[in-house]
């Protein structure tokens, strides 16, 4: 496994750009003698393992696709594709998916059921690749879904599982304002686009701090403003971007409607205009009860009592939500700080512990065992 993650590491592909990935994926089953279909739902890769008279038919999916980041690490198996690099451990989830294939094809006699390995690209860019791969039919028959997310910033040999809401729907803004640009010296004559902005930015705290309902969660951050050129000069429009992370559907809608009315609202009562652009992002990703219960109890066959946690929900996105609304499924972390430190996900020195792996491949064989 740390053979192939190396390699994956060292030559990284952006996401929806993949094509020498899928293709490593691919031999390696040929290779083992398992059937593989290919560019599913565009890139993707879906490998069957059979056995005869199978009880069920369980899927293990793992994303492959890199980050447009360029890698500051000094380690042997550094990106050598300027610009890229695999800063979230997408080459991790695929090698030890494909280390565990291997186990699965070395035990084969022991293995009462079909599975369904998932190899899927574009996670980090929306639309991603889930929905693309289900509709061209990743998960027909398949009984139940699980997936592993290795987390850098979790000690290295703790597992850990949620049942319930785990990780935040994602959703983009850029509000445009419209004031009157003039000088700077006369601001009276002018509508200055920054000050309004500057009240939007404000009024949309409320959002979170009065509107939402303690005991939910929500995140409303705006991430960027651009306006004017020039220090003598009131510009006349100004751009905000922002996010919106959310678990409850409702809680979702409420914050878009309330973001849109905020913004025209502030803007008018300061005499300008703002437009407000929402982009839907990935759901909200819930974990079944029962598929997670098949999680908690295949890593206490493994690990120490003490190293199996309970996680609390997180706010990145990921699209794994989209194979649980089509199927009963679970997705789980595992710790994986390196030695020296951690640096978080999406950043330039981004590394894991590869034993982090080993932990997963494993994790994948108990839960198959459940059944």
């Amino acid at each position: 496994m740390i053979e192939i993650r190396r390699h994956l590491h060292q030559y990284p592909e952006l996401s929806h750009r993949e094509v020498e990935t899928p293709k490593l994926i691919a031999k390696f089953y040929r290779d083992l003698g398992i059937d593989v279909r290919t560019e599913v739902g565009g890139r993707g890769v879906v490998a069957t393992f059979r056995v005869e008279n199978p009880v069920k038919a369980i899927a293990f999916r793992a994303d492959f696709d890199a980050l447009p980041i360029q890698d500051a690490k000094e380690v042997p198996y550094k990106s050598k594709n300027l610009g890229v690099s695999h800063a979230c451990g997408h080459d991790g989830h695929t090698a030890a998916l494909l280390g565990f294939a291997k186990s699965l094809v070395e035990n084969k006699e022991r293995i009462r059921h079909n599975v369904v390995l998932i190899h899927q690209f574009g996670e980090e860019l929306y639309p991603g690749g889930a929905m693309a791969m289900i509709e061209d039919g990743c998960l027909e028959g398949v009984d139940a879904i699980y997936g592993c997310h290795l987390q850098s910033m979790m000690p290295s040999g703790t597992m850990y599982y949620r049942e319930g809401y785990i990780q935040a729907a994602v959703d983009t803004f850029e509000i445009k304002v419209n004031g009157k640009g003039g000088h700077g010296a006369v601001p009276h004559e002018a509508v200055d686009p920054i000050v309004v902005a500057s009240h939007i930015v404000t009024a949309l705290q409320t959002i979170v701090s009065r509107s939402t309902d303690p005991l939910e969660q929500l995140v409303v951050s705006v991430g960027s403003i651009h306006a004017g050129d020039a220090n003598n000069v009131i510009p006349g429009e100004a751009v905000m971007t922002g996010t919106i992370r959310s678990y409850a559907p409702e809680t979702r809608k409420m914050a878009r409607e309330k973001l849109a009315n905020i913004a025209s609202g502030v803007a008018d009562a300061l005499g300008a205009r703002a437009e407000a652009n929402l982009e839907s992002g990935y759901d909200a990703l819930w974990n079944h009860k029962a598929e997670t219960a098949v999680v908690k109890n295949a890593m206490e066959v493994i690990f120490d009592e003490g190293n199996v946690l309970e996680t609390p929900p997180v706010m990145p996105g990921e699209d794994f939500s989209y194979y649980t609304q089509k199927v009963p499924g679970s997705i789980f972390f595992a710790g994986a700080c390196p030695k020296g430190g951690p640096y978080p996900h999406h950043h330039a020195k981004f590394d894991f512990d590869e034993k982090a792996m080993l932990s997963t491949a494993k994790t994948f064989m108990a839960i198959l065992h459940q059944y």
